[in-house]
């Protein structure tokens, strides 16, 4: 690779979903889960908004963000399958397991305990239909939010993985080794576990070989994940990976796109999911907001900077 392999792709950064209502989103992240509002914004492609919620810890720090597309407004349905990211798993402390397990079925979610790769893992769906886990991790130093509806000493550091249905993964593995700067670990049964940077938990791929399941969608529609974002360091690094992906014959690679909070390089890998490179801007998610008011408020993006008025009306009404 052209550039050193600590200075290309680190971890996760953040991960993108397409939910259904924006109230029950923000509902299940923020008052079942815990984590905190990070930022209320839209989605800054096309020419009809939609919201785009971010949720982590206080700062909203890489690999602590989940971030959402609420669809339902839209009426766009995705469809499950291959060649897409079906799960997101978070990290939690091993001893607040039994904590989780008491709390997501009070509030009426159905939870079954699983094990992979030596994890104990908690499985539940957000309530559009998209696959969670909580994975007791022992050693996750990541800080928490340290206001939610959560005790600090049981909440979500951050992500731990994400896992990819794939037909094969023969093709995975050339990419993960030689172009996303990862490397095999492990396999489980029908799972193959990646790493990249220096591995570890928000730092996980793992793909899922599923040679029966027919292809998913790639457009946004409600109930499924739609990307996963990998953070590196700086522009010339993104630049420089850019390159050597293309370079590689990957050259379904996108130009770099500004979204308000980072800068984002999109790639579509071999088994059809969709990855991103990352690059946080210095200011972070106070570019536009106080820390003391991050999250709270809507902040138009600029695509729609002449319509504000107009998107607070479209827009379905959100309660916070």
């Amino acid at each position: 690779m052209t550039v050193e392999a600590d200075k290309a792709i680190r971890r996760h950064h953040h991960i993108t979903l397409c939910t259904g209502d924006a109230q029950e989103d923000y509902d299940f992240h923020t008052k079942v889960l815990g984590l905190k509002s990070v930022k209320k914004t839209a989605l800054y492609d096309g020419t009809v908004p939609i919201y785009h919620l971010y949720y982590g810890n206080d700062m909203g720090d890489e690999s602590t963000l989940v971030t959402c597309f609420p669809m339902r407004q839209s009426g766009r349905m995705g469809t499950k399958g291959t060649g897409q990211i079906k799960r997101l798993s978070l990290s939690v402390p091993v001893s607040a397991l039994p904590y989780w397990q008491s709390r997501l079925t009070d509030h009426g979610f159905s939870v079954t305990q699983s094990g992979r790769f030596g994890e104990s893992i908690l499985q539940f769906q957000h309530p559009c239909g998209i696959d969670y886990e909580l994975v007791g991790v022992s050693d996750d130093t990541r800080e928490p939010y340290s206001a939610g509806e959560v005790p600090v000493e049981n909440a979500i550091r951050g992500t731990h993985g994400i896992t990819v249905s794939a037909r094969e993964v023969g093709q995975q593995t050339e990419f993960m080794n030689v172009g996303w700067n990862g490397r095999q670990t492990g396999e489980d049964a029908n799972f193959v576990r990646f790493e990249v940077g220096t591995g570890g938990t928000g730092a996980i791929v793992d793909y899922e070989i599923e040679p029966d399941v027919a292809q998913g969608s790639w457009t946004f529609g409600e109930g499924t994940v739609h990307h996963a974002a990998f953070q590196v360091d700086d522009l010339g690094i993104q630049d420089e990976v850019k390159g050597y992906l293309e370079g590689l014959g990957y050259t379904d690679v996108s130009d770099r796109k500004d979204r308000g909070y980072f800068d984002s390089v999109y790639m579509r890998t071999p088994a059809g999911a969709l990855f991103e490179a990352t690059v946080s801007k210095p200011e972070g998610f106070q570019i536009d907001e106080t820390y003391e008011n991050l999250g709270k408020e809507f902040q138009v993006p600029p695509v729609f900077a002449d319509k504000k008025d107009w998107i607070m009306e479209y827009l379905e009404d959100l309660v916070y």
